[in-house]
C-alpha cells in the first residue's frame, strides 16, 4: 500500500510539471505581444507614466509572467529530478538547487509591484521635493530590477537546464536525444544574460526556439512517465 501511494504521488507530480512546462509555452507569445506592443520604458517618469496609464501593461513589462514562470520551472526541475534521478541523483539534484536558487535570486529583483506604487504615489504628489524622491526611488528599483541578483539568476537557470539536459542523454526512450540537445543548446545560449546590450539580447532571443521545444518535449516526456506509472499500477 505505501508502495503504491508513493506511486501515485509520483505520477501526480510528473502531471503537474507537465502542465506547469506547456503552461510557460503559453506565455511566451504573450510575453513577445506585450514586449513588441507596449515596449518596456527607458525613463523611471516614462514607467511611472506607463503604470498610470494601464497598470496591468506595466506589471507584464516589467515581467510580471516571468515571475510566474520562474515558480512553473521549479515544478518542472521537481518532476525531473524524480524522472532522472536514477541517472544521475548528485548531478540532477545539483540542477534542482540551482533551479531553486536562481528563483530565489530572481525574486529578490523583481520590482514590478514596487514601481507600481511609487506610480501610484507619483500621481498624488504635489510638490517638486516630492516628486524628485520618487523619481530617485523608482530609478534605485529600476538598478535592482535588471541587477546583479537577476544576471545571477538567469546564468544559474542556464546552467540548471544544461546540466538536467546533459543527465536526460541517459534517459532517451523517456525524453529523447533531440529534447536533451535542445535543452543543452538553450542552457548554452542562456549563459549570456539579456541585459548584457545587443548581445545579450540577441541570444536571449536566439535562445528561445530550443527553450520552447525543450519545454514541450519535458512536458510530453513527464506525461509519458505519468501514464506509466499508471499503467503499472493498474496491473
Amino acid at each position: 500500500m505505501i508502495i503504491k501511494e508513493v506511486s501515485k504521488d509520483w505520477s501526480l507530480l510528473n502531471k503537474v510539471g507537465a502542465v506547469a512546462a506547456l503552461i510557460i509555452v503559453g506565455f511566451m507569445p504573450l510575453q513577445m505581444v506585450v514586449f513588441f506592443v507596449w515596449p518596456p520604458p527607458t525613463t523611471v517618469s516614462g514607467w511611472f507614466g506607463l503604470f498610470s496609464e494601464n497598470a496591468i501593461v506595466g506589471l507584464l513589462d516589467m515581467d510580471l509572467l516571468l515571475i510566474l514562470d520562474y515558480m512553473l520551472l521549479v515544478l518542472v526541475f521537481l518532476a525531473l529530478w524524480g524522472v532522472l534521478r536514477r541517472g544521475n541523483e548528485p548531478l540532477v539534484t545539483v540542477a534542482l538547487i540551482f533551479q531553486i536558487v536562481g528563483t530565489s535570486a530572481y525574486f529578490s529583483s523583481a520590482t514590478a509591484f514596487e514601481m507600481l506604487s511609487l506610480s501610484s504615489q507619483y500621481a498624488t504628489v504635489t510638490t517638486d521635493s516630492e516628486r524628485s524622491i520618487l523619481l530617485s526611488a523608482g530609478q534605485a528599483m529600476l538598478a535592482s530590477w535588471q541587477g546583479t541578483a537577476f544576471n545571477v539568476s538567469y546564468v544559474i537557470g542556464a546552467i540548471a537546464a544544461l546540466i538536467m539536459s546533459l543527465v536526460m542523454l541517459k534517459n532517451r526512450q523517456l525524453f529523447g536525444r533531440f529534447a536533451a540537445h535542445t535543452g543543452i543548446v538553450a542552457g548554452v545560449l542562456g549563459l549570456v544574460p539579456s541585459t548584457a546590450g545587443q548581445v545579450g539580447l540577441v541570444f536571449s532571443l536566439i535562445s528561445l526556439p530550443p527553450l520552447t521545444i525543450w519545454l514541450v518535449l519535458v512536458g510530453k516526456g513527464l506525461l509519458k512517465q505519468a501514464r506509466i506509472i499508471d499503467h503499472d499500477e493498474a496491473r
